[in-house]
């Protein structure tokens, strides 16, 4: 990337400040502990006199499945878990200051299992973490809005579908068997539609054996000149999605696999996205149905949009969440 370019990108690229994050973060850490945790009684009410109580707790439930009945190593849990006062700051940072931001608010003694990262597995013990398969066993892996500056960004798109082009954009990380990070999917993807003229595709790294795939990083507002984005997962999900779904272009993606706070799981195909095949060889045919559809595009949009509403109030956010840890607590921390 040349250093015009670059400089382009630092100050266009439409993604969340990791500066302003860190910045409040530490102004957070100075805060009193015994100050939030005599709020939580006071927030937690709040729930109460909420017209989206039962909606409220849905996303509760959908975040922490445990029940007192849940099944899991309880011994193993608690020769693992630590408690909170004693968590160390983990790595990526951001992982531990967004789930101190919820757990500041607890008795300092009840302890957790925090896991940063990418994580695609199914968990043994009841654990805090960013991402999950999707499906009826992820009872132990019980989702906060972690690493939310990265993850969590929606924007405003003035450009109607109508006037963007006739094209599906990707722009990723394919990764490179030297590093032993290759994204299989996402190889898969590109070497079927690399070049072809409804895709506009290119990895933002160099990949061994394919030096023509790479090219330079696009701004957000770069890729919302088309009419369709590729949304593909990587490590676990894909970070653009819900900056697309927000936007008046159309998520494209084959059967999502794991989840995060955005609630993949409860995403339906053709309704709030363009549903590929996993090989992608519908591709072709789906774009160019919805080209020559635009009612039905716009009404995907429309789904779209109303989906990512209800993440848009931070104070439902907030009270989710502090009712997320507290579920979890009450189920784990159940002898405290």
């Amino acid at each position: 990337m040349s250093k015009k370019r670059k400089i382009y990108y630092l100050l266009h690229s439409g993604k969340n400040s990791k500066v302003k994050f860190f910045i409040k973060a530490y102004i957070r850490q100075c805060v009193p502990g015994w100050v939030t945790r005599r709020l939580l009684g006071s927030k937690l009410k709040q729930l109460q006199s909420r017209d989206d109580k039962e909606e409220i707790l849905r996303r509760v439930d959908y975040y922490c499945k445990l029940t007192p009945e849940t099944s899991y190593d309880h011994e193993g849990f608690n020769k693992t878990a630590v408690s909170l006062k004693d968590q160390s700051v983990i790595q990526p940072k951001v992982y531990y200051f967004d789930a101190m931001d919820t757990a500041r608010y607890f008795d300092q003694r009840l302890r957790w299992i925090l896991k940063p990262g990418d994580v695609a597995d199914l968990q043994a013990l009841p654990t805090i973490l960013k991402s999950r398969p999707i499906g009826d066993h992820n009872q132990c892996s019980v989702v906060l809005n972690l690493n939310k500056v990265r993850h969590f960004l929606f924007v405003n798109d003035p450009k109607p579908w109508r006037e963007k082009r006739d094209m599906t954009i990707f722009r990723g990380d394919v990764g490179n068997p030297k590093d032993g990070n290759v994204k299989p999917n996402r190889v898969a993807f590109m070497n079927r539609w690399y070049g072809h003229p409804l895709v506009d595709a290119a990895s933002i790294d160099s990949i061994d054996g394919h030096p023509e795939w790479q090219r330079e990083k696009m701004t957000i507002g770069e890729h919302l000149d088309y009419k369709f984005v590729m949304s593909l997962e990587g490590n676990d999900v894909a970070s653009n999605l819900k900056w697309v779904m927000s936007s008046n272009s159309i998520a494209v993606t084959p059967r999502l696999t794991c989840e995060t706070w955005f609630m993949e799981g409860t995403l339906i195909p053709n309704y709030h996205y363009i549903e590929v095949k996993p090989d992608f060889s519908d591709l072709e045919e789906r774009l160019t149905y919805y080209i020559q559809h635009p009612e039905e595009a716009e009404t995907i949009i429309q789904h779209a949009h109303e989906f990512v509403a209800q993440f848009m109030d931070p104070k439902s956010e907030r009270l989710i969440s502090l009712l997320v840890l507290k579920k979890y607590f009450d189920v784990t921390n159940a002898a405290l």
